[in-house]
């Protein structure tokens, strides 16, 4: 099996003439103690930490950076002039409380654009058409950075943006021709169930966690292997992608260590499942130390079947409310008839509207969602999908009104 494209990446961008793990981890010591150092010299959040450290272990004695962190203390965390911000993403929590503020520079959005390209080079290739399914917010959007990497990759992007009504997506399919698609998961499968697959052949996908029924539905439609891919805005929304051993996604690691930690902060072994912490020493503008996702994964502790020496993070899930829309995608989307649903707490029950293929299998659907959630009341009205339906949810999948329970 041939090696991980990122593989390649890494060794150019870095200028290193073998990659293996004494490399890697000799890169992100120095990376690491490089970032500390400008952290001192700027005094802003992270200057009451070390000037540097020994060796990569010491990096669990530094404290966590939170996500209230982020919200309250962002500004201090910058590390470059304003006039070296290229772009500010506010992202609010839904509350009353302050909404986190992400800043990258030029350099940090190129970076993301070279990643993408790495892993998508996997499985778009020159003269082919991909669809891009991702929101596009102006320059240096999601949408535009992944488009720059298909186009970097001598393919052309389709930039569909989310939100198209199942009729729109039919005619781009029938018109435009895609060989290729790039989005969230949940809204590539109800596609595939009411367009077909047309001339998609094959999938990356990202921006929302996926469940195993969600990942095996599209294999079954497209008749090829998922590329998931994880990120966030605290990495410029590239972390970690997928290689064609398909047995997790091959970290960043030469912009990012990776640690995984118990609900105490304790460190974990690799193999063990917790909560995902980022170092993000590759990123100028805000470089985050020790902070902590939310995410929870595993590092897997077997090398990889390509033989890369980057470390490897199982699936993401989420824990608390948000694991509870996870609990309902495995079982919902496993149903064939079923293209999407919406859910939401109502008091102490959970209500769900669900679009079906055909006439609703309303019983089918409430039987499912009731052994998902057995602990709560399930209430399910379905109806038969249209033409003029859109995805009933506009970006990432929750049980809305978690909080009332």
């Amino acid at each position: 099996m041939k090696r991980s494209n990122l593989d390649l990446w890494v060794r150019k961008t870095e200028g290193l003439p073998v990659l293996d793990r004494a490399a890697v981890e000799a890169l992100q010591l120095a990376g690491l103690n490089a970032l500390l150092e400008r952290e001192r010299a700027r005094g802003g959040f992270y200057s009451g930490l070390p000037g540097g450290l020994a060796s990569l272990s010491d990096l669990a004695s530094l404290p966590f950076t939170t996500q209230a962190d982020l919200a309250a203390r962002g500004s201090g965390m910058v590390l470059v002039s304003q006039s070296e911000i290229l772009r500010v993403l506010t992202e609010t929590s839904g509350t009353t409380g302050p909404a986190k503020r992400v800043f990258y520079t030029p350099g940090d959005c190129e970076n993301t654009v070279s990643f993408f390209a790495a892993g998508l080079s996997e499985l778009v290739f020159p003269g082919s058409r991909t669809m891009v399914c991702m929101p596009f917010s102006g320059p240096y959007g999601l949408g535009e950075l992944i488009s720059a990497a298909v186009e970097s990759l001598g393919a052309s992007p389709i930039k569909t943006g989310v939100g198209k009504s199942c009729g729109e997506l039919s005619d781009i399919l029938r018109r435009e021709r895609p060989d290729t698609y790039v989005g969230m998961p949940a809204p590539l499968l109800a596609m595939l169930k009411v367009c077909g697959r047309g001339t998609l052949r094959r999938a990356l996908v990202s921006g929302d966690a996926c469940s195993l029924s969600v990942e095996q539905g599209v294999e079954a439609r497209l008749g090829t292997r998922l590329f998931p891919h994880y990120g966030s805005r605290e990495t410029v929304f590239g972390g970690a992608v997928t290689c064609p051993a398909h047995e997790g996604m091959h970290l960043r690691e030469n912009h990012m260590i990776a640690e995984i930690v118990d609900e105490e902060g304790n460190v974990l072994p690799r193999g063990e499942y917790g909560e995902l912490v980022i170092t993000t020493i590759g990123m100028a503008a805000m470089p985050l130390i020790r902070y902590r996702t939310g995410d929870y994964t595993r590092i897997f502790k077997e090398p990889c079947p390509c033989k890369s020496p980057l470390l490897r993070i199982d699936r993401v899930t989420r824990k608390g409310p948000g694991a509870e829309i996870l609990k309902l995608d495995e079982a919902l989307f496993g149903l064939d008839g079923l293209v999407d649903f919406h859910a939401k707490y109502a008091g102490s029950a959970v209500e769900i509207l669900a679009l079906t293929l055909a006439e609703p299998a309303q019983a089918e659907i409430e039987a499912a969602a009731r052994r998902a959630l057995p602990e709560v009341e399930v209430r399910v009205t379905a109806r038969k999908c249209t033409r003029s339906d859109r995805p009933l949810y506009p970006g990432k999948r929750s049980l809305e009104n978690a909080e009332a329970l």
